[in-house]
Formats: structure tokens, sequence, C-alpha cells
């Protein structure tokens, strides 16, 4: 009897616990902008407090997986659960973004149990570009939660940027955003020391102010390898006609994983030239890159 006691307890020590903590993040993607990256889908202003309130549903898309993390404000790595900026654009009320979906997503193309995805959270609501400028506190702020994050052993694997509503408010800004935006790109690549290291910008739907044509020229103007942009023009707005919607969210964080899908995973293949939007992404590819997406779709 002792002796099958003993049999007993030696084989439940071995079977693995469902509720174990997987790995560190092996792919890691910084999530960096203002409000529309931070989230806010399905915030209203609530008819009683008339302050903004998130509904806190969740889509099925953005559902919690123990095989995508986030990296919080004091820097350890936690199970990803929306709003995933509650704790960094903690002045607002954040609600769904792209991060969960476009994790979800990928998640989908790797190898169950071998692949865990770390999302950096760094958006800021109402941020304009010369406030990520290189020696700033935000542009600092994303640096300092990119190092922390491959302190366990993973890479970053690219940049998620989600901004340019707020440069729409005087022409000049407006004018002025493609070449700080590329500076800003230049920087960041720099100063991470990933010199090619993927980009995928969203081209603004709505904008604070009516200059909102000539930041989008200049997101649509960077002429830097390795930079794709997915355009969010035409998704449903809540009604403040600013913030894109749970659904357009959703959709947004799909767009974002097809086009990281189109990178090539390895890092002498040959790099992606200029930015274009998803729906036209094949004209930017060199024709090598082109039949490599042709035989390997989900290649990255």
């Amino acid at each position: 009897m002792l002796y099958l006691c003993l049999l007993f307890l030696t084989t439940v020590a071995q079977i693995p616990s469902t509720s174990q903590q997987p790995s560190p993040p092996t792919d890691i993607f910084l999530l960096a902008g203002q409000s529309n990256m931070a989230g806010r889908g399905g915030v209203t202003n609530s008819t009683l407090t008339h302050h903004p309130t998130w509904d806190g549903v969740v889509p099925p898309q953005c559902s919690p997986t123990p095989y995508i993390l986030r990296l919080a404000a004091d820097l350890t790595w936690v199970e990803a659960r929306e709003p995933l900026h509650a704790d960094i654009d903690f002045l607002k009320t954040n609600g769904i973004g792209p991060g969960m979906p476009f994790a979800n997503t990928i998640l989908m193309d790797k190898p169950g149990g071998r692949t865990v995805i770390g999302l950096v959270p760094c958006a800021m609501g109402g941020t304009s570009i010369k406030e990520w400028q290189k020696g700033s506190n935000l542009y600092n702020h994303l640096l300092s939660r990119a190092d922390a994050s491959v302190l366990s052993g993973g890479k970053i694997k690219a940049l998620l940027w989600y901004q340019g509503e707020s440069d729409t408010e005087n022409a000049e800004d407006s004018e002025l955003y493609g070449g700080r935006l590329k500076k800003f790109f230049t920087g960041i690549r720099s100063d991470l020391k990933i010199p090619l290291l993927p980009i995928i910008q969203v081209g603004i739907a709505s904008g604070e102010g009516e200059y909102k044509e000539g930041v989008r020229r200049g997101q649509f103007g960077i002429d830097l390898v390795n930079v794709m942009i997915v355009d969010a023009l035409g998704l449903p707005l809540e009604p403040d006609g600013l913030h894109l919607t749970t659904t357009s969210q959703v959709r947004l964080g799909g767009l974002l994983a097809d086009a990281y899908r189109r990178f090539p995973s390895h890092p002498l293949a040959t790099p992606l030239t200029n930015a274009a939007p998803i729906s036209r992404i094949s004209t930017i590819f060199f024709p090598f890159v082109g039949f490599l997406r042709f035989c390997c779709h989900s290649y990255v």
C-alpha cells in the first residue's frame, strides 16, 4: 500500500502543471504612438458622469493566453490582458487597441508551446511627433523599456507605430511631420542597434485638426527600408470622430499581422524598400522577395 501511494505521488509530480508560467518572451514587439495605439476601442463618455468609460467588452481576438505577455510599468512580464496600456497611458481611459489582436494572429503562425510573444506598451495619448524626438522623455522611455524587454533573452522583432493625429492641428507641423518621423525611426533603430528593425506604421484615419492630409503625405513618403504602412483610413470611428472602435482595432490588429508576415525573416534577405499601404504592399518588393512570399507566405 505504501508502495502504491509513493508511486501515485511520483506520477503526479511528473505531470506538468497547466498553471505553470511559460518561458519569457521569445518574440518581442514594441507598441508606440498615441491614443489609437494605446487603445480607445469601447471608450465613450458616460451619460451619467460625462467622463470617458470603457465598456469592458473584450472580443475573442483579444482574449488572453499564457503565451502572450506584456511588459508592465514595473518592467516585469505578466500575462497580457486588455487594456494593454492601463498602467502606461494611466492618465487616460484605455480600452481595446491593436496589440492583442495582432499578437493572437501572429501566435497562430508559430509552433505551439515554442513561441511566447512579448508586447511592450509605450504609447501615450495626445502626444505629437515632436515629443517623440531623440532625447525626449517619451523617446527615452521607449528605449529603456525596449532594453529591459530583452534582458530575459528575447529578440525585438518589430516596432508598431500609430501616431500623428496631434500633428494635424496646424499646417507647419503637418508639413514637417514626414521629416520628423524619419528622424525618429532612424534614431530608434540606431539606439537599439537594430539598423533594419522592421517598422509598421499606421496611416492615420482621423485628426485633432484640419491638416490630416499633410501628416498622411509625410507617413506615406517615408523612404526607409523595412518600413511598411497599414492604412486605417475608412475604419469606423467612435462617436468622438477621433478614435477607432473596438471592431476597427481588431481589424487593424489583423492588418498589422498581415504586414509583419511580409517581412523577410532571415537577416541576409533582401530588405523591403519604401512605404506602401497594405492593400498594395506587393508593389514594394524586389523580385526575389516577391517570389519568396509566393512560395512561403508565412515565412516570418
